[in-house]
Formats: C-alpha cells, structure tokens, sequence
C-alpha cells in the first residue's frame, strides 16, 4: 500500500470524532485526603513543586485500573494530580489504519480528567519497536519514494495527536525505548530501514514534536534501571543522550520508567540488589547534559520476595524508599507516576509473574483498594525530600 493522502484528508476523515482538545485544559489541583486521612501523595508532592500520579486505563465496565471503575478513580483521585494513559495514545489504539486515526477512548480519558481536575501527560508519540507497531505498519509498502513516505506516515501521526490535545497536553514521551539491546545499537523497524537509518526516525520525531508544541515538554523514555543488570542498558542511553546533544534534537528531558526489580536477594541487605553509586553517576551525566528526568512508570517487582505477605510487603516498601532516597535528592526530578495504583491491575500480573503463582505486590494499594506499606514509604520519601 502507498500511502500518499494529505493530512488535510486525514484530518477531515476525523470529523466525526469528538474533539477533547476543544475544551479549555483544566487547572491543577490539589489532592483530595486519601481514605487514611493523611495528605495525599499529590498535595506532598507539590511542596517541592512536583506532581505525583498514575497510568489510568479504559474499558468496556467498572472493571481495572480505567476511568470506569469507581473505587479506582476513588484513589486517583484522593492520591493524583496528574494521569497518563496506559495503552490508549499508542499507535496500536489510536492508528488502526494509515489514514485512519480513532481517538474515542484517549478523548474519554481527557475528558474524565478535566472533569476531575487533574492534568494529563502523553504517552507516546513514537514507540520505536516492531513488536508494539500495528501489523499494518511493520507490513507497509512504502513505494518509490520511501524516506517521503515514511516521513509522511510518522509527521502526520505526530501533528494530528499534538494537534488534538493542544493546550491539553503539554508533556509527551515522544519516543519510547528506542535501543535494541542485542546490538546495543538503535532498534531497526519499518519506519526506519524506510529513512535509511533509527536516528533520522528518533530525530524527525522531537523536531516534529517542537516544531507542533514549542513550550511543550518532550522526553525521551526508558526502562535502563540501577540493578547491576542494567548497567549496559544506561550505558547504550547515555550514548542516545549524547548523539540528541550533538545533533541538537530538542529532548528536554529523559524519562526514567522505574520499575524497580527485585529479581534475585542481595544477603546484606535482603532486598534485590542495586547500584546507588553507579545510578548516580548515570544520573549525573544525563543531567550535565542539561537533561531535567522524570519517574514515569514506577513499580515494583517483588520476584524473588518471600511470600509471606507483612514480610513482602516491607521489603517492596523499603526497596522503594531506598530509590526514591536517591531520586529525590536530583532537584532537575520534576513528576512522579506510577504504572497503576492497585495490585491487580498492574501489567506485572502478566509480565513479571511470582514463581509460586502469588500475586505480585507492585503497587501502592492492594487488591481490595487498601493502601499498603509501599503506600507509606512513598509518602515519607516525598515528606522528607528536601530539593
């Protein structure tokens, strides 16, 4: 298929759809008390002028962790000032065909937002691997002139989300984990064997991204974490990081994912093992750089946790305080969010399963929506935080 339809045809193929960005953006708020009683992890988070908050999804009922569920957005709301949608703004949702766009359930989020006073980031504008791009796209035929082509497909989905959620977003993961970790290169994809190269993709992205929004936020995301495991992954970023500065790409910030591992036990301290002085020293490049960072994803996994439930508990949240001991102490730390609020409805369930078929206490709130030790850690290490 050669695509050649202007985005003059895309945009009003989208006629019919409702429009979120029409209404006026809503105003920060500060957190309701959470049921406990105690300020909520936004309003501690705004004393040092950040902003805490969570994914949240759509669904089809009152169910998960989705702006259907009363006793989900109930902690939202209580513990939130900002959301970002967990699956709802990637290709795979809101591109199902190269000149269709459908951002009903992304508009339903926004508005649900704004109805409830909380801001809204976007993830994400480019998810740079072949395994979370539409089927079409990995198979698109991109004709006689491929670097127009692919150009064309990836500045057209770029203006019509920031063209949509303009004045409402103002924050955007515009590229999501761009490097393949087998070649410790950047990852090949349609997109990018069509321009002759990754970066020209990654590239075309952020000055796209600026050119549509130029006070907006633009980060890049990633998963590189300070497990000893990681160390060729912020390695391979801090080398992407590099090549953005030289090539003057306007990444204003690197977004830190954060789920935090706790793969296997270190016998000193009897939680997962982790590298504060190297993390640190990665921190400390990506900053010199002139980098600002943001938590974006954060949980917890507790594999290698015992199974008893007080014991894991206190180990996820004392694993948690020591992380956010170090991040806290980076003033160039702007928003904190979580990859869900509630157990059960956390990607880990699937991802990163416990081997004895336990559920995994990943989240600052239990199944049966009661706040946990987690919960707690993540409120002193903001209370103590002193940048």
């Amino acid at each position: 298929m050669n695509f050649q339809a202007s985005r003059r045809n895309v945009l009003a193929g989208m006629a019919a759809l409702p429009v979120a960005a029409q209404v006026a953006p809503a105003a920060l708020a500060a957190s309701a008390a959470p049921a406990d009683g105690g300020a909520g992890l936004n309003a501690l988070a705004q004393r040092k002028g950040r902003r805490f908050g969570s994914a949240i999804a759509w669904s089809k009922g009152p169910i998960g962790g989705s702006i259907q569920n009363p006793d989900y957005t109930r902690i939202v709301k209580a513990e939130c000032g900002i959301v970002v949608p967990e699956n709802e703004l990637k290709w795979q949702r809101t591109r199902p065909g190269p000149t269709k766009f459908d951002f009903a359930r992304m508009d339903d989020i926004v508005r649900w937002t704004q109805a409830n006073g909380l801001a809204i980031r976007g993830h994400t504008l480019l998810w740079h691997r072949p395994q979370w791009f539409p089927k079409w796209l990995n198979d698109y035929d991109f004709g006689a002139n491929p670097v127009q082509e692919a150009e064309h497909l990836l500045t057209t989905h770029i203006r019509t989300v920031t063209d949509r959620y303009r004045g409402v977003i103002s924050s955007y993961d515009v590229v999501n984990e761009a490097i393949d970790h087998d070649t410790n290169g950047l990852m090949q994809t349609s997109l990018s064997r069509a321009m002759g190269g990754a970066e020209g993709v990654l590239d075309l992205a952020f000055h796209t991204a600026r050119e549509q929004l130029p006070d907006a936020e633009l980060v890049y995301n990633d998963y590189m974490s300070w497990e000893p495991t990681h160390a060729k992954h912020c390695a391979d970023v801090l080398r992407l990081l590099e090549g953005f500065r030289k090539r003057n790409v306007p990444v204003d910030t690197l977004g830190i994912q954060s789920h935090i591992e706790n793969f296997s036990i270190d016998s000193a301290t009897q939680v997962g093992p982790y590298r504060e002085r190297q993390w640190r020293q990665f921190l400390d490049e990506a900053v010199a750089m002139g980098y600002k960072l943001l938590i974006t994803e954060f949980d917890v996994k507790d594999k290698a946790l015992p199974a008893a439930i007080p014991v894991r508990d206190a180990k996820v949240a004392e694993f948690a305080r020591r992380y956010f001991e170090v991040m806290l102490d980076y003033e160039q730390l702007g928003d904190i969010l979580a990859w869900g609020m509630v157990d059960k409805y956390s990607w880990l369930q699937g991802f990163a399963p416990r081997d004895d078929g336990l559920e995994v206490r990943c989240c600052p709130y239990d199944s049966k929506y009661q706040a946990k030790p987690l919960r707690d850690s993540i409120a002193q290490t903001l209370t103590a935080a002193s940048v």
